[in-house]
């Protein structure tokens, strides 16, 4: 649900969106959400503690500040081209942050003795297609919204990182 609200987040602030836009958010975020818990799998309960502590902050900062630049560019009139906002940094970061806590669903994969490949790979392909229909309906909405749009993704962005961080402090 994260990915999906991201990618409309993200597709709100294009001006047009297209299918390379939408294919490259899918893969970047379902790319992610298959990789995150390979990955945990692999490093094993030791990592998990590790994980498991910092997790929710790292999400919280990454989101809130790539959404705090999208509210800033905005109210600041920042004329950048849109197509800078899924550059390959962008993109990395909104996939790391929403996928952080899949790391530590892969852990618990090792404990429990989950077919890791499979169950990553369903995880990751619900993303994909998910994360595509979220650009859509972002264009969609940001094509008549304009700044407005953008300004929520962004809001959006910063409401999904703290709501990750207050549950990972067991706040909600």
């Amino acid at each position: 649900m994260d990915a999906l609200a991201v990618s409309v987040g993200k597709g709100l602030t294009l001006k047009r969106v297209r299918l390379p836009d939408m294919l490259k958010a899918g893969f970047w975020f379902g790319g992610f959400q298959f990789l995150m818990p390979v990955l945990g799998w692999m490093l094993g309960s030791a990592a998990a503690k590790v994980v498991d502590r910092y997790d929710h902050w790292i999400a919280f900062i990454l989101l809130a500040l790539i959404g705090g630049n999208m509210i800033r560019e905005a109210i600041m009139g920042d004329d950048e081209d849109q197509n800078d906002s899924m550059s390959a940094k962008i993109m990395l970061l909104l996939a790391v942050a929403t996928s952080i806590d899949a790391l530590a669903v892969g852990v618990t994969f090792a404990f429990v003795k989950v077919s890791v490949l499979p169950a990553s790979l369903l995880i990751g392909c619900t993303t994909f297609v998910i994360s595509v229909l979220g650009i859509r309906l972002g264009g969609l909405l940001g094509s008549r919204f304009e700044q407005h749009a953008q300004i929520v993704g962004g809001a959006v962005l910063i409401v999904i990182g703290a709501r990750i961080l207050l549950t990972g402090l067991g706040v909600l």
